[in-house]
This record gives C-alpha cells, structure tokens and sequence, in this order.
C-alpha cells in the first residue's frame, strides 16, 4: 500500500460585440488572456462575474451550454492576474466530482448496481493505511454515497473492479477497461479546444501502472484513484465538460469559444461509452447531494445537480464543485475549481452557484448579491 501523502507528493450564447476592441473593453484583463479572433461564445455577465469571485484567489470558472459545446464562461486568476491556463492547461487533482465518472463506469461494467450498499463508519482502515470520510449514515447505497460523497464507497468499488478476476483476465485489462470509459467522457487528453495552451491529464493505464509499481500492484494499489486523488488528473474544462456530459444523459460537443464556427470538429456529436441506464441514478445521486447532502449551501427552487470536491494536496484543501441546471433540459453546466479554498461546499460550490443563478435568472437576488460580495473580498494567500 502506498499511503495518500506518497501520491501527493509525486510527480503528475453570444460574444459580448461584434468588435474585438469592444470585448476587450468589456472584459478587461481576461480577454488578454483569450483569443482575439472572434466573435467569441463567452458571455459577459458571467465573466465578469467569475472574474469578481476570483479576486485574491487562484482558480478558474468554467461554464459551458450542453446543448451545444459553448463556452459560457473561461475566468481565471492567478497570482500574476488572469491566466486562461488555469483553466485548460494545468491539469490537477480532481477529488470527489470524479466520483461521478467512477459510477457511471461501475454501472456500466456491471460491477455494482444502483441498491449496492457499503458500510463506512468514519472511513476505512487497510492495515496501517486509514482513509477517514465524514460522518453519515451506514452502510450507503449509490445514490446516497453520491450526495454524502463517501470515500469509503469509492474506494472500495473501484479496487473491486480492478480485483475482480471472474470479469477481467488480468488486472491490466480492468484497467484497460476503465480508461476506456473516462477517455470516452473527455478525460485524460487534450480535447483539442480552440485555445491554445491545452493540456490533457492523467489517467492511469497499464503501462504506466507496470512501470510505476514494480513489485506488482493491484486494486488497493491504486485504490486513491476511486476517489479522485493519486493517478488522476484533470484540467477544469474537463470536469465541466464531464458535467456536461452527464447534463445530456450521455454525450457532448468538443467546448469551443468561437462563435458560429464551421469546423466540424466543433460540430459533431460524440458519445460517451457509459450505458445509457447509468445516467438515471447518478444524476439523483447529484440531485439528492444539493437537497440534503454536502451541497445544500446552493439548495434553490430551480432543480441543481452537483457534486462538490475537496482535494488534499499540501497545505489547505482545495475546493472544487462540478454540476448543472436544471436537472431536466439543461442549460449550463459549471465547474469551480479554487486552490486551497477548502472544502468543496465552502467556495466552490457558492460561487457554482452563482454562476447558475445569474445565467438562469438574469440577475442575482439581494441574497445572492451579498453572498458575492463576501466571496470577492476573501482572499487565499
């Protein structure tokens, strides 16, 4: 076994004018950081926004239209001010929204159903390796591992898929088996967006498993990656693009930030490997974790999905929310990722919603003001 600190410390829809010098007015110093060969599909309320609850953070918002692969929303900051690349290239930790992706992997091979149940009582102990998860109610099916985002469900149902010998032939092809489905959901690469500067990811293979573990390695091995953390990486276009694809029950466009483009690269469908059956439960599982599990701070009259993050890396956690809206026709998905903002439900999650309410209502209530007051003054050395 390879303890959790061992792994962190290895290496791994309309443009706002016409004109470019209007949008760069608009804007400010994010569209330095954007393509200038517009028109562009970004939406400035929704930038300017995002740029307002970043301020005195590093992090990014994405928001993208499900319907259609736009982006929304590309805002960013860093120490030296706005960098797109904390969005598209600069692939990390994904924690608890991957969870996601691993159920509608599990669904799909048949290695669980939506009833399985799993006991977690304050997490998992493995001889001298102890995995803690917050405390809730036991033993936990799909659905509410979803909303409650046991690690303990996570993990244990992904190191069974990876053990499971009557399945697979060898471990190399579970593994082999589960790129396979997150590669079909846009993760690991480049998804060759139109901005330059993309980066792709990690996810683990066999060959490079092989090469890492020596002496031989098997689900446990490996078993952080079930919760988002160890040989996983993804960028945070990635993850709102895996909203989307969960968004559309099952399929996406490559995200792109030109307006009316002709590429069909831009313009074809693609379909992700997970059955369609699997949409079903994890999209309840999200639903259920904004009504009453780790993402209620965003519980409104409008049906959110979401799923918060929270990424142990040194020093503090840093906060990450996936998710859309509404649950039925949906029309933005958003990903939130903040370094070292702590739990997902903290910030991430808040400033997710935010995004959601301003792009679905037109404005934010007085309420929702306030809260974006609050978020833009804090600050995260």
């Amino acid at each position: 076994m390879i303890s959790l600190k061992r792994y962190l410390k290895s290496p791994v829809a309309l443009c706002c004018r016409t004109l470019l010098l209007t949008w760069a007015g608009v804007l400010g110093a994010s569209a330095q950081n954007l393509p200038k060969d517009g028109p562009l599909t970004i939406r400035p309320m929704l930038q300017q926004l995002g740029e307002r609850l970043l301020k005195g953070k590093t992090g990014s918002v994405v928001a993208i239209n499900p319907a259609n692969g736009e982006i929304l929303c590309l805002a960013t900051n860093s120490p030296q001010g706005s960098d797109v690349r904390q969005a598209i290239g600069r692939p990390q930790a994904p924690g608890s929204t991957f969870k996601t992706a691993q159920a509608l992997t599990l669904l799909s091979e048949g290695v669980i159903t939506p009833q399985t149940t799993v006991a977690c009582v304050d997490g998992v102990t493995d001889g001298n390796i102890k995995v803690r998860c917050h405390k809730h109610p036991s033993p936990l099916a799909l659905k509410e591992a979803l909303a409650q985002s046991c690690n303990t469900w996570f993990l244990m149902t992904f190191a069974s898929m990876i053990n499971d010998d009557f399945m697979y032939e060898s471990k190399d092809e579970a593994i082999t088996t589960w790129r396979s489905y997150m590669q079909s959901m846009g993760l690991g690469g480049p998804m060759h967006i139109d901005i330059e500067g993309e980066q792709g990811g990690l996810l683990a293979g066999a060959d490079y498993l092989n090469r890492r573990y020596k002496n031989g390695w098997d689900g446990k091995t490996i078993w952080w990656t079930g919760m988002g953390q160890g040989d996983v990486t993804c960028t945070p276009l990635q993850l709102c693009n895996l909203a989307v694809t969960i968004a559309n029950r099952g399929w996406y466009y490559i995200p792109h930030i030109h307006q009316n483009t002709t590429n069909n690269r831009y313009l074809t469908k693609r379909q992700t490997k997970v059955k369609a059956e699997a949409y079903g439960t994890v999209i309840e599982g999200m639903r259920m974790a904004v009504e009453k599990g780790t993402a209620t701070c965003i519980k409104t009259s409008y049906p959110i999905c979401g799923k918060t993050g929270t990424i142990e890396n040194p020093g503090a956690d840093n906060s990450a929310f996936i998710g859309f809206a509404p649950k039925d026709n949906p029309k933005i998905a958003v990903s939130v990722y903040v370094d070292h903002g702590g739990f997902g439900a903290d910030l991430a999650a808040p400033m997710a919603g935010l995004i959601i309410e301003l792009y679905l209502k037109g404005k934010l209530s007085a309420a929702s003001e306030a809260r974006a007051k609050s978020i833009s003054k804090r600050k995260i050395p």
